[in-house]
């Protein structure tokens, strides 16, 4: 056949971390109420008018609990409780929390739209230096306050509700001057809206329109549940915890919950699941196959590694097509594989392009795929990805784009969309795969959640407080732990160790941090027992020592010139990629491209590279230099404009003092500057711990490491030939 069309799976996962204070019962962030206002219904709702349409929804239960609790059971969030007071009662410490957090949405396609909003944004600092908000309160009147209220959380439900309910398009019409009757009135709307989620999925469901799936309830890792020595796999030398998990009845038992509390939603129990992350294993697919899950949803780096071939040339080509678009099969269980390219392209690329060039950009890659596809058998391209958090950076959260998108594959007679199962059983449910390798759909591994210090520790204390946990259940078999046992599942889940380590970063990191370990907390208080003290510790340690990309290997003598005057004069010291990640996109930016330090027997050297011309840096913008130990010490340059010599600050009875000048700096293609350990009080053998910010009128723009300390020892004079042996 010639005019067999190319099948087109989208798959959107629709998740939120269980933001629930397992203490306190308050949700500690709004996510799935404000994704829920602007993300969640209008996915659906859109494909109305696009009958010919199909499109998979995986929800976590987590998320779905959640959203119950709001509109079952009156669930609050600290956010909201700020929000309905009222703005003539809010204390200091209210609007504190108002300046600093109702800014939180996409300044361009969110804030920007609403000259009041943005209007207030400026006066608050396009730049959020907390130490100077309480500064700033007396600046702001109640009237500036129940505008912030408003705005905050009208900005968050979708543009397509905004348009279409009148006391909403009101609202944005009227852009300030609100009254508490409008603030009230808002809230209840986005109730209205909240309450519509399930039953639009579960209405165009049965249209089967749109097919429904599950991930494990609160979201874990599977195959690290099974056994965290599977993350070896993929990366053999990769370091684990102490502690050994080995809990594949854990994996059964979050496969079965998410099933059960979808059949109690929703009437019926799905055939898909997308795995939390991607995350696969022989052992979690077998599993999910006595649980009764008909097909299982991963990356194509998985089946890369799985067969033993690349699927790409090194241009990102397809090298067989015929391989790639097709599904497999593992004991029993249907496999498809995202195309990782086209995926991304939704996800992080054409959100800054022109919709409808986005659009047809899209489409016209599809077509291409379907021209080199063999065409004795139908073929299936799986489109995989995130479903709330792309849209807030795309013009009118993404409906440009989809609506180009859907008239235009409504339209091509090439490219066929359907639900995954309507596929799998109509046209090929997949050849065998003798080998399935565990990993996720990053990198196909799964060093995002295990193998840095913090996300080893992380494990640690989970293991320990499970092991507690079992131990006090065979003991007392008459008590009642089930609130113990869900607190244990909830600190399963994977968003915890998303956030430990170096990989991503978010404002709400020391929210993270706390919620997993009170729910560890609360395990022992259901116990009865003495919590243990490490769980009131951060894991979180702001002073770490941070490990260089390469380490010292000798002394260095480079000339302090600003340039690059010789390949080898840095050559024997560390350098430090410096990646600053931006959020739960797994993106990443930054002003520095990469830090080099070293030293010689008398002194300490750094070099920096700008990613961007110094040219185009700020006005007043200057390096920062600190030394934790063996003392405090500061050492401020400032770069634009350049001056010559860097300032030396000890902190004397809490204040910072300058001491003295340091001459031996520059700055032409690079900056370097040499600082004698004398300067620093540091002597033989002390350890050092350092960092260094760029700064901008007092403000830190960027700090390297992002979290933590660059750690070294100050070398004797023989340390080169301690190297050498």
């Amino acid at each position: 056949m010639t005019d067999r069309p190319l099948y087109i799976a989208f798959v959107w996962h629709m998740h939120q971390p269980f933001y629930r204070d397992a203490l306190t019962g308050l949700y500690r962030l709004p996510w799935v109420r404000l994704h829920g206002t602007k993300d969640y219904l209008d996915m659906v709702e859109i494909l109305r008018d696009f009958p010919d349409i199909k499109q998979t929804f995986n929800f976590t239960p987590s998320l779905l609990e959640q959203i119950m609790d709001y509109t079952e059971n009156d669930a609050k969030d600290l956010y909201l409780e700020v929000t309905l007071k009222k703005a003539s009662e809010l204390n200091s410490e209210e609007k504190l929390f108002i300046l600093e957090n109702f800014f939180l949405a996409n300044w361009d396609h969110m804030i920007k739209p609403f000259q009041r909003y943005y209007e207030l944004l400026v006066r608050r600092g396009l730049r959020l230096i907390k130490s100077d908000l309480m500064r700033k309160i007396k600046y702001f009147s109640d009237g500036d306050f129940l505008d912030l209220q408003v705005l905050f959380n009208l900005c968050w439900i979708d543009p397509l509700f905004r348009k279409r309910e009148p006391f909403l398009k009101m609202l944005v019409e009227k852009g300030k001057d609100f009254t508490e009757e409008d603030k009230q009135m808002l809230i209840l709307k986005q109730f209205e809206i909240l309450q519509k989620i399930i039953p639009t999925y579960k209405e165009m469901a049965g249209k089967r329109q749109v097919e429904l799936t599950v991930s494990p309830f609160y979201h874990p890792i599977l195959p690290l549940l099974c056994d965290t020595n599977s993350a070896k796999i993929a990366i053999p030398d990769i370091p684990l915890p102490q502690r050994r998990f080995v809990h594949p009845e854990d994996a059964e038992k979050q496969i079965r919950m998410g099933l059960d509390y979808f059949e109690k939603l929703f009437g019926y129990k799905p055939d898909g699941m997308w795995p939390s992350e991607g995350s696969v294993s022989e052992e979690a697919v077998r599993i999910a196959a006595k649980e009764g899950i008909q097909w299982i949803g991963t990356d194509e780096e998985i089946l890369s590694n799985s067969i033993g071939k690349r699927l790409r040339d090194s241009a990102g080509n397809i090298v067989e097509p015929g391989i790639f678009y097709r599904p497999y099969m593992f004991d029993n269980v249907s496999i498809i594989f995202r195309d990782h390219q086209m995926s991304d392209l939704i996800g992080f690329v054409y959100s800054g392009w022109d919709s409808k060039k986005a659009a047809e950009d899209f489409i016209n890659k599809l077509i291409q795929v379907w021209a080199h596809m063999p065409k004795d058998r139908p073929h299936l391209i799986p489109i995989i990805l995130d479903g709330e958090n792309a849209w807030e950076y795309y013009k009118n959260d993404g409906h440009d784009f989809f609506r180009y998108l859907y008239e235009g594959l409504s339209s091509e007679e090439r490219l066929k969309t359907v639900t995954v199962s309507e596929y799998l059983f109509e046209h090929d449910r997949g050849e065998p795969l003798h080998r399935l390798h565990a990993g996720s759909w990053i990198y196909a591994n799964f060093r995002v959640w295990i193998g840095h210090e913090e996300d080893n520790r992380a494990w640690d204390y989970l293991s320990e407080t499970r092991n507690d946990l079992e131990t006090f259940q065979k003991m007392n078999p008459d008590k009642n732990v089930l609130e113990a046992w869900k607190a244990l599942y909830v600190a399963e889940g994977s968003d915890w160790n998303w956030w430990y380590g170096d990989e991503h970063v978010t404002e709400n990191q020391k929210d993270f941090d706390e919620l997993f370990r009170l729910n560890l907390i609360k395990i022992y208080k259901e116990m009865g027992k003495e919590v243990p003290q490490h769980l009131f510790i951060p894991i979180h340690r702001e002073e770490r020592s941070v490990s260089p990309t390469i380490t010292i290997r000798g002394f260095i003598e480079p000339k302090i010139d600003g340039m690059v005057t010789s390949y080898f004069e840095w050559y024997q010291g560390a350098l430090m990629d410096v990646k600053k990640s931006g959020g739960s996109m797994h993106k990443a930016e930054s002003i520095l491209s990469s830090l080099y330090y070293g030293f010689n027997k008398d002194n300490l050297f750094l070099r920096m590279d700008f990613s961007i011309p110094f040219s185009e840096l700020p006005d007043n913008t200057k390096i920062s230099i600190t030394t934790i130990k063996p003392s405090p010490c500061k050492i401020i340059v400032s770069i634009k404009p350049f001056l010559s010599y860097a300032e030396l600050l000890r902190k004397t009875d809490g204040d910072w003092e300058k001491i003295k000048d340091i001459p031996d700096v520059a700055m032409q293609d690079i900056f370097e500057i040499g600082i004698p350990f004398c300067d620093l009080n540091a002597k033989e053998k002390d350890e050092m711990d350092l960092c260094v910010s760029i700064i901008k009128n007092g403000e830190e723009l960027e700090r390297c490491p992002w979290r933590g300390y660059i750690s070294l020892i100050v070398p004797t004079p023989d340390f080169e030939k301690m190297m050498w042996h």
